[in-house]
């Protein structure tokens, strides 16, 4: 009986592990070109794929911003960096994608103080409940509206530095998304409610807005050198949903614990899309495993929807 458990248990962990190095592994990027001279910011970059990333383009001999909110942590994370990697220009600057004032005054600080934009991350993502500052539903504001206007702040600087790349972290989750413009318009909200489930649903409609946004800002964006590109980083282990409840919590760590991979792995395709040479055709388009999906979803290239998505939010950031 105990042999027959021993061997039962020694299936298991061999299962398990063959998993990780078939089904669960994710590619890696494979470029190596080198970024002194370039600038790079990052959004969420003292935590999880965002500080993975920057210590990758760090290494590369990029200036790095570490757009955060946390300045505590976000400056503990620039110092291990720069320790790390023995590139000093890893900067912190103050940013709350929750705070659309935060997002105008971190661009001009950004404007002020840098010559050039090479690379703009948009990486930073939560599923909290709650309001922004402005009024909006925080997933929707963080997620999606923050990282609009700092990216339409931001794009004259891109132009001006030659060949340039935005690169936006989504998510699979877009496939459970959609864009309620109604709900938009009446409550600043991509849905209602705030259980568990519905903060789920939310980030879903979130992340369809992440790869609309991309798909439309690709379009306004030729004729000119830079190129943009959403993304899937895979089923990562971060803290994204460190605010979730208790039984969210509970049903979701043991899959997470087993089944996912580390922030390592989950940035390689962030990194593929700001540095991988010979992709500036496939601008506009949602990347997973290091490569462009080809089958994805009509919902996430509906020009309408783009184009009415990108107007409203213009308006709700005061720009139309």
């Amino acid at each position: 009986m105990i042999l027959e458990m021993l061997l039962f248990a020694a299936l298991l962990v061999g299962g398990y592990f063959l998993l990780h190095v078939t089904f669960l592994k994710l590619p890696r990027c494979k470029s190596a070109v080198k970024l002194h001279g370039k600038t790079a910011i990052i959004t969420g970059a003292n935590t999880g794929i965002g500080k993975t990333t920057a210590m990758d383009l760090a290494r590369r001999g990029a200036r790095v911003i570490l757009a955060c909110r946390d300045r505590r942590r976000a400056e503990a994370a620039a110092q291990e960096i720069i320790q790390e990697t023995g590139n000093s220009q890893v900067i912190f600057m103050q940013l709350d994608l929750a705070s659309l004032k935060s997002v105008r005054s971190f661009a001009e600080d950004f404007l002020r103080s840098e010559s050039r934009l090479d690379l703009l991350i948009n990486n930073a993502g939560l599923m909290n409940g709650g309001k922004t500052e402005d009024g909006f539903g925080m997933i929707f504001g963080v997620n999606h509206l923050g990282h609009f206007l700092l990216t339409v702040l931001l794009l004259e600087r891109l132009k001006a530095s030659g060949r340039s790349r935005v690169v936006t972290v989504a998510s699979k989750a877009y496939e459970m998304g959609k864009v309620d413009f109604n709900c938009l318009t009446t409550h600043k909200d991509v849905a209602l409610g705030d259980s568990d489930l519905q903060l789920f649903y939310k980030y879903c409609h979130s992340k369809l807005c992440n790869v609309l946004f991309t798909y439309e800002l690709a379009k306004r964006l030729q004729g000119s050198n830079v190129t943009c590109y959403s993304l899937h980083p895979g089923a990562i282990k971060t803290e994204i949903g460190r605010y979730a409840g208790f039984w969210w919590s509970l049903m979701m760590k043991p899959i997470i614990f087993l089944f996912f991979v580390d922030s390592e792995s989950g940035a390689q395709t962030t990194l593929h899309c700001a540095l991988e040479p010979g992709i500036e055709h496939a601008s506009g388009q949602y990347f997973s495993c290091c490569a462009p999906k080809l089958n994805i979803e009509s919902k996430a290239t509906d020009d309408a929807v783009a184009k009415k998505l990108w107007e409203l939010s213009e308006s709700f950031c005061g720009l139309a």
